[in-house]
């Protein structure tokens, strides 16, 4: 065994929205380093075709993040089958545009983004591995948490909001030696931000190949982030490499957004 490998052997790691994209990744990274999984998501499915990809034990649970009290019910269950949790990755997350008719959907994707975020910390702080083991929380924010987007206010609030609970938890949490941090990714080549280009283009008129080059123009490095990298940088965050940093928001954007 490498000690790469070694680095979470006995730890137990809870990803949202562990299904697809961005939360494959983390779940992927974390595994690789020795963590047993517990997938939350909507949709068992693709749950369980991540959880046959990895090295590691790994539970999938169907869950929405919005509703609190079954956000409760699957972390209890996830403590029960693999024991008192150590890292947590809030992932879970929808995007796309508000509407401001009969479908508006503003309150769906606070709910869901911002809610869900909140509901997902407080229910991995019930059941917590002890003070002496190290416990770590990444929230998966967006490069758009740091500027203006038009036509996506309710994506925008809600990614700007989970910044505001990283920065309170993180307070609140650090007399716990429990470390929060946050990640502000751009354009990651995931379904959500494809749907989100297709979207783009149909509004404008471009196909979707054209509509992606249009877009990625305008990030400096001329790029999309690989999910992979993301997994990475979660894996960092939850290392003792990554001790002194708590209340941080981290922007892998290739660019898009510079402070």
């Amino acid at each position: 065994m490498t000690v790469e490998r070694a680095d979470f052997e006995g730890r137990v790691a809870v990803v949202t929205g562990g299904g697809t994209g961005i939360g494959r990744a983390a779940a992927h990274a974390l595994a690789k380093r020795g963590a047993a999984l517990a997938l939350l998501g909507r949709r068992r499915t693709p749950l369980e075709h991540v959880a046959a990809e990895l090295p590691t034990q790994a539970v999938c649970v169907s869950v929405d993040v919005r509703d609190r009290d079954a956000v409760e019910e699957a972390f209890a269950a996830v403590a029960v089958e693999l024991g008192a949790l150590h890292v947590l990755v809030a992932n879970a997350g929808i995007g796309g545009p508000d509407v401001w008719d009969g479908e508006d959907r503003f309150h769906e994707i606070v709910r869901t983004n911002l809610d869900g975020t909140y509901h997902s910390i407080r229910a991995f702080l019930a059941h917590q591995a002890p003070a002496r083991e190290p416990r770590h929380i990444v929230v998966m924010s967006s490069c758009v948490a740091r500027f203006g987007v038009a036509g996506i206010a309710g994506y925008s609030a809600a990614k700007a909001g989970q910044l505001g609970m990283v920065r309170s938890f993180a307070m609140e949490l650090a007399p716990q030696n429990i470390r929060v941090n946050a990640i502000c990714p751009g354009w990651v080549d995931t379904q959500m931000a494809e749907d989100r280009m297709t979207e783009l283009g149909q509004l404008e008129g471009r196909a979707f190949r054209e509509q992606r080059a249009t877009l990625l123009a305008d990030v400096p490095l001329q790029r999309i982030t690989d999910p992979a990298e993301i997994g990475e940088l979660v894996s960092f965050l939850c290392s003792p490499a990554a001790a002194a940093f708590t209340g941080q928001a981290f922007d892998p954007n290739d660019g898009q957004w510079m402070g």
